[in-house]
């Protein structure tokens, strides 16, 4: 690895802890610092005063704010993240086979958005204004301005009403079953592979109007090659950035899907744990999910760096 690589993985490094520690310190001012609150929100609005304040003193609640942020930090490397109110379980226990369920929906979410968008946007950028470039655009545009819960409302109607092909919940009540899958899997694919493509197609229209493209049509060599080998990779880029922060998309943005389908996954987890007030599992899903932001925006950088070598000297 040459010594400018290193630097520039450093840095990116660098910049992902001190934003989780920033995220960090911001989750802690939010939801810790007010400690009566925690109170409340762990014993109930109906305890009383000396509840609250005996549950405070025995949890070390009245110690200073920056002790209790540092042990709170130490505790999430140390992988206790406090007792669910909600589910009255360890915060561990229900978090992570959640986010493994949401983990499920969007391997196969985007194992067809990634090879469906690539190739619709190549073939529409390889002749920009032509007629296959319209109809991709618009069929893009199409399932772009439409929201998730539309969606998710027209497929139920369709398949599970209409045509009763499909059932109507996610809940995997009588454990795992691929069936179910499919429908919230189809609203992700039709929300978001519109996006993708679109980025591909003006990437690849770009491309194919640089000069050194230009160039090897006029040496004569196959449009077959000058695709494959030349713009093909150099079109890419951007996509390739643009794939990896569909991730973090994938694990916040599902909230509406999950619920629709009763899907026991992240999202529907977040929205549980806000509407009840679960101060611990807030916390805890929310640096799960900067963690995943962050770290899937580092990924995107070094990768735009070896795909790019050009910034590599810079």
């Amino acid at each position: 690895m040459q010594i400018p690589v290193l630097v520039f993985v450093l840095k990116r490094i660098g910049y992902m802890v001190f934003t989780m520690v920033a995220v960090s310190l911001l989750v802690f001012l939010l939801l810790e610092v007010n400690v009566e609150g925690v109170a409340v929100g762990v014993l109930g609005p109906y305890s009383t005063e000396e509840q609250r304040n005996l549950w405070l003193e025995a949890n070390g609640y009245f110690r200073p704010a920056y002790v209790r942020y540092f042990e709170w930090v130490s505790r999430f490397f140390t992988g206790d993240l406090g007792h669910s109110v909600r589910f009255n379980v360890p915060v561990a226990d229900i978090m992570w086979p959640r986010l493994w369920n949401t983990a499920i929906l969007g391997f196969w979410a985007m194992a067809i958005i990634i090879p469906m968008s690539l190739v619709l946007g190549v073939l529409a950028g390889m002749k920009e204004g032509s007629p296959q470039d319209r109809a991709v655009s618009l069929l893009c545009i199409l399932t772009v301005s439409v929201p998730e819960f539309a969606t998710a409302t027209f497929f139920s109607a369709v398949f599970v009403f209409g045509l009763k092909w499909l059932p109507g919940i996610s809940a995997m009540t009588d454990g795992f079953d691929w069936v179910q899958l499919i429908l919230p899997v189809a609203v992700l694919v039709t929300y978001d592979f519109g996006y993708v493509a679109r980025m591909t197609r003006a990437s690849m229209a770009e491309v194919m109007t640089t000069a050194y493209i230009r160039t090897a049509f006029l040496k004569g060599l196959p449009y077959r090659i000058v695709i494959s080998k030349h713009a093909l990779r150099n079109a890419l880029i951007a996509p390739f950035t643009v794939i990896l922060l569909q991730f973090n998309w994938l694990l916040n943005g599902v909230i509406v899907v999950e619920f629709a389908f009763a899907y026991k996954g992240f999202g529907a987890l977040l929205l549980e744990a806000s509407l009840n007030e679960d101060i611990y599992l807030i916390e805890a899903c929310s640096m799960v999910a900067v963690f995943v932001a962050v770290s899937t925006q580092v990924l995107a950088d070094i990768g735009y760096m070896y795909l790019n070598p050009r910034i590599r000297f810079k």
